[in-house]
């Protein structure tokens, strides 16, 4: 993955964040300061993005991956399982919708990010309307 694509999707990934953390603060949803993705650093969210591209990659639709943030330095334990959904090809584009369920001190919760991939084989996240 060139360094160029690499950067825009921690770019995608931060952008995501940081949108449901502002819209946490400004609907005052106290309830979510403790969920998994709250709890997460930068070296956790580097090394799930590591694991979700590894899964991306090597797993077939159906297959999952576990993933948890030791040696990330977080005190907070998070682990994730990790499963490609379903791939769809549309000429040399290809996406694959991608099941991450987070869990971190007895809270759950789930995200399904889409990723496509052109000629180049580099993965974009893909926003969604």
């Amino acid at each position: 993955m060139s360094m160029r694509t690499r950067m825009l999707f921690r770019l995608s990934v931060a952008s995501l964040l940081l949108g449901a953390a502002i819209g946490v603060q400004a609907a005052n949803l106290r309830f979510l300061r403790n969920t998994p993705i709250a709890l997460m650093r930068q070296r956790d969210m580097d090394s799930l993005e590591h694991a979700v591209l590894g899964a991306l990659n090597g797993k077939k639709d159906g297959e999952s991956i576990n993933w948890v943030n030791e040696g990330t330095r977080n005190s907070v334990r998070i682990d994730a399982t990790i499963t490609v959904a379903n791939t769809t090809h549309n000429g040399e584009r290809i996406c694959r919708d991608v099941g991450v369920v987070l869990n971190a001190r007895g809270q759950s919760m789930q995200l399904q990010p889409q990723f496509c991939s052109g000629g180049s084989g580099a993965w974009q996240l893909q926003i969604r309307p």
